[in-house]
């Protein structure tokens, strides 16, 4: 975990103070409604459809169970008892009333926690895989840069107002596990000026910094108008991270568009000007950076290191001991479980493990008080007091003993956390839609359960094999639905909820989905992703064959065919034009 410095804390009260007195005079009448919206935006705080949402940050998505703690604690004496994790890794609530909230960020600010920065047009959370610092493909740590990057942005007066809300990303890993090709700004480490590394298996300790850079990508986005980003440099030595992020900023800051929202991000002006003279322009303004005093030096990332606290790992048993505490646990849906949840780790005789916020008539990424509480004890048994929030809303023990495996299975499963469908169907991202959101179009939830509830038979969802599945309830693409390899949009026509298909969209390597055609009721959906799946299963040559690889070789119209020649005629769909995403 990172521990704050007496800065960090500073910094948090001085926040709530300033929100505290900023609430007072508006409630007052001493400030107007759009004046008062500025302000309570940079503390996270949205008006929704029936009530205030409040965004409370999670940096790349780290928490310790004392924090998850109080955020249960706040849900149950400030909400309706629960909260929901989202793909930016924050978790939202969806009920607290405005007199409240800074209540609720001084009582966050006790745990060293806030909700700085995670609205308005300013650099957000930055995310992150959420396997940093054990995978075992891992090159740098990248909640440490995460965190530079943190402290660089946080009230950073030249990039408070920019055009639009700025999104960064950062992987560490060799496989990208953060979606860095729809950010913003998404950088991947790398070795050895760019090239992609060989991996070689390293005993745990942290790699020497002399080769290793970062590859630059910029103008990846989802939303009204979705890109994946362009690579602007291949290799960035680490020394000079802050300078070339701010160089990129200062030119999207000058030539940004304000005229038009639905024109303001990143990700249009790459476009209008071309990624070659975009480059050339963030060329330009880094000369007039480049070993300027945002220069990173060794001191400063040991500096940064050292308020993380470590595990201390105990020395593995033999593999025998550990192989005889697993079979403790035999049981088909332990080992599916084990199959699906259980990660990989760098060290010896430990593991990661994924606590599936997916269940069945459970809104994706939904936690109650309860559950909150629960989750901080497992942390606090199994993974030394912490956890982190994953982009594709699910919750991960990083620190789990193997021979502790089965332990944490029953008491995960007795949870309803168990369920073994990380990577397939049923673990659906998707925003809260039309239920909250005051932009959205169409409900999610009710077609998320939907679907959960048609696929729950576990030895289908295995046969099937990996498959993302996004809903979004609005072209905002808060469900990221234009990266899921079946994506859903909810649609509005003439007052009516519909819902878009598209398929063939992946995260990494980044690539964005197609239309099928025409949108459908909500009652159809179950029957039209079944289509698709049935076309897959059909069409696949081997098990090993995902549905996106198998849309890509045959393209759409093979799914497409199979989804409207059997479709209901009539006006709910096959009478109406498709809607451009």
């Amino acid at each position: 975990m990172y521990r704050y410095d007496d800065i960090d804390q500073r910094l948090v009260d001085e926040r709530v103070a300033q929100f505290r007195d900023q609430t007072r005079r508006f409630m007052a009448g001493e400030l107007s409604e759009e004046q008062f919206r500025a302000l309570r935006l940079r503390n996270g705080l949205y008006i929704q459809r029936y009530a205030p949402m409040l965004r409370i940050a999670i940096p790349y998505g780290l928490l310790s169970a004392r924090q998850l703690r109080k955020l249960a604690a706040i849900a149950r004496k400030y909400d309706r008892g629960y909260g929901h994790f989202s793909t930016r890794q924050n978790l939202q609530l969806n009920w607290p009333k405005l007199e409240d909230v800074p209540e609720i960020l001084a009582e966050l600010a006790t745990v060293q926690m806030h909700a700085i920065q995670t609205s308005g047009n300013c650099v957000r959370n930055v995310t992150t895989d959420q396997l940093a610092g054990v995978a075992a493909d891992e090159i740098v740590d990248s909640f440490v840069w995460c965190e530079l990057i943190r402290q660089w942005s946080t009230f950073n007066p030249e990039f408070s107002f920019l055009p639009r809300k700025f999104k960064i990303a950062v992987n560490g890993a060799r496989q990208d596990r953060a979606a860095v090709g729809v950010h913003d700004i998404g950088l991947r480490a790398v070795r050895n000026s760019g090239s992609e590394p060989e991996f070689q298996e390293r005993s745990g300790s942290d790699p020497e910094l002399e080769d290793v850079g970062f590859r630059i990508l910029v103008g990846g986005g989802l939303g009204r108008t979705p890109m994946v980003g362009h690579v602007i440099r291949e290799f960035l030595p680490w020394r000079h991270l802050l300078t070339y992020l701010e160089a990129i900023l200062r030119v999207y800051n000058r030539h940004g568009r304000r005229d038009n929202i639905h024109k303001a991000r990143i990700k249009i002006l790459v476009k209008e000007l071309g990624p070659e003279r975009f480059r050339d322009q963030v060329e330009a303004e880094w000369a007039h950076l480049k070993d300027g005093p945002s220069t990173l030096i060794p001191e400063e990332i040991a500096r940064v290191e050292s308020r993380f606290t470590r595990p201390s790992y105990e020395k593995s048993g033999s593999d025998q001991d550990i192989s005889q505490s697993e079979k403790s646990g035999s049981d088909p849906i332990y080992a599916a479980w084990r199959r699906r949840n259980v990660h990989a780790h760098k060290v010896p005789g430990y593991a990661a493990v994924s606590l599936s916020l997916k269940r069945t008539g459970v809104a994706p990424g939904d936690v109650s008080a309860g559950e909150m509480e629960a989750i901080a004890d497992l942390a606090e048994r199994y993974s030394f007091g912490e956890l982190r929030v994953t982009h594709e809303q699910n919750l991960v023990l990083a620190d789990v003993r193997r021979r502790d495996l089965p332990a944490l299975w029953r008491e995960a499963r007795a949870l309803g956390l168990a369920t073994p469908n990380i990577g397939l169907l049923t673990n659906i991202i998707s925003c809260p839609g039309g239920d909250y959101c005051a932009l959205a179009n169409a409900k999610s939830i009710p077609v998320a359960q939907a679907i959960q509830s048609r696929f729950e038979d576990l030895d289908h969802l295995f046969d099937i094999g990996e498959l993302d599945l996004n809903i979004s309830g609005c072209m905002n693409a808060c469900g990221h639905h234009h990266v899921g390899h079946i994506g859903i949009l909810g649609v509005d026509k003439n007052g009516e909820e519909f819902y878009q298909v598209e398929i063939g969209g992946a995260q990494s390597p980044a690539a964005l989905g197609k239309v099928i055609g025409p949108a459908f009721a909500r009652h159809e959906v179950p029957d039209v992703i079944e289509r698709l799946i049935e076309c897959y299963l059909e069409r696949r040559d081997s098990e090993a064959e995902r549905f996106v690889d198998v849309v890509h070789r045959i393209g759409i119209p093979p799914f497409k065919e199979r989804v409207y020649a059997n479709a209901h005629q009539g006006p709910s769909h096959r009478s109406r034009e498709p809607v451009p995403a």
